[in-house]
């Protein structure tokens, strides 16, 4: 548990066997809890539906649950609200924001667009409900590509926020555009050399890397995928060891289906555990217990904003 998780702890009774009261708690409710790949691995396998951001946005979308419970991070759980308005929406803790997101104002985004009129806005999910609204089809890093060769040839396109997937699409597609130049605090970490330092100490290892990496990291990768795309292709591979470029909570999801296989994080530059995102590791199985209970905090959203934001993700869960 981080300093801050420590400090910010809820007060919860010590002797209260939390998975159990998780459970009662989510048949009373009529609560589904849907985790990101990212959490940590206790709330990984309570989960009801685990998966990456396209993974979860199809079982938020058809859950049939009275409460979403949304173990992730904020802008997740305002995707399961603007796709069910009438769902009570709950995340554990309500700071779990993302760095990736913060890094795009949908002020900002409004202002750009109104530079490039001509432009199709193609917004990466890691973003507020409000930049949705200003976009014209939102993608995940599982769905980007066939996103991308949805739009005409000649339509030029505006991409945000994140300026190292939309160069790796700009390669993979061969199409031209426009980056919003926003990164995530843990994939711009990772460190080149490190990372061949593990190869030399692991000869035959694999490179796993998502694309929101720097290219300085994905020119070495094996394969380059969305985090779901990354746990299929190492459970798969004949490889025995993988070296890992993306958030460490993947790593209990890898472990649990290959346990004969060796997994490595790849390192940040600096000593520190950068590669565990500090805002998705803020939500713990007291928080989660508590946001059961009390229903609380929710995610609640304009209806003319939450429209507004459906409309392009309807567009990409419709291709």
């Amino acid at each position: 548990m981080s300093a801050l998780n420590v400090l910010d702890a809820p007060a919860v009774d010590p002797s209260l066997d939390l998975e159990a009261e998780i459970n009662r708690l989510r048949k009373e409710q009529n609560a589904v809890i849907l985790a990101h790949y990212y959490q940590e691995g206790e709330i990984q396998d309570l989960a009801d539906f685990l998966g990456d951001s396209l993974q979860l946005s199809r079982a938020a979308r058809d859950t049939d649950a009275d409460v979403i419970v949304f173990c992730g991070v904020h802008f997740m759980a305002e995707t399961a609200k603007i796709l069910n308005p009438d769902k009570i929406v709950v995340l554990p803790d309500l700071n779990a924001g993302c760095s990736l997101a913060d890094s795009c104002p949908a002020p900002a985004l409004a202002r750009f667009k109104e530079l490039h009129p001509d432009h199709a806005v193609v917004s990466y999910i890691n973003c507020s409900a409000a930049v949705k609204a200003e976009s014209d089809l939102i993608c995940t890093s599982s769905n980007a590509r066939r996103v991308i060769d949805s739009i005409p040839a000649d339509q030029p396109i505006l991409f945000a926020p994140d300026r190292n997937l939309g160069a790796w699409l700009q390669e993979q597609t061969g199409r031209e555009m426009l980056l919003w130049q926003g990164t995530c605090v843990v994939h711009e970490t990772f460190s080149e050399r490190k990372l061949i330092k593990l190869l030399a100490d692991h000869p035959g290892a694999k490179v796993i890397a998502h694309p929101e990496c720097e290219d300085v990291i994905l020119r070495h990768a094996h394969h380059i995928g969305s985090t779901s795309s990354l746990l299929t292709f190492a459970t798969d591979d004949d490889a025995d060891t993988f070296i890992v470029a993306t958030e460490s909570g993947i790593l209990h999801q890898m472990r649990k289906a290959s346990p004969d296989k060796t997994f490595l994080p790849l390192p940040p530059e600096a000593g520190c555990a950068c590669n565990d995102c500090p805002y998705m590791k803020l939500n713990t199985m007291e928080k989660l217990y508590l946001c059961l209970r009390d229903l609380e905090p929710r995610i609640e959203l304009d209806e003319e904003l939450r429209l507004a934001a459906l409309a392009p993700i309807d567009r990409m869960l419709d291709l």
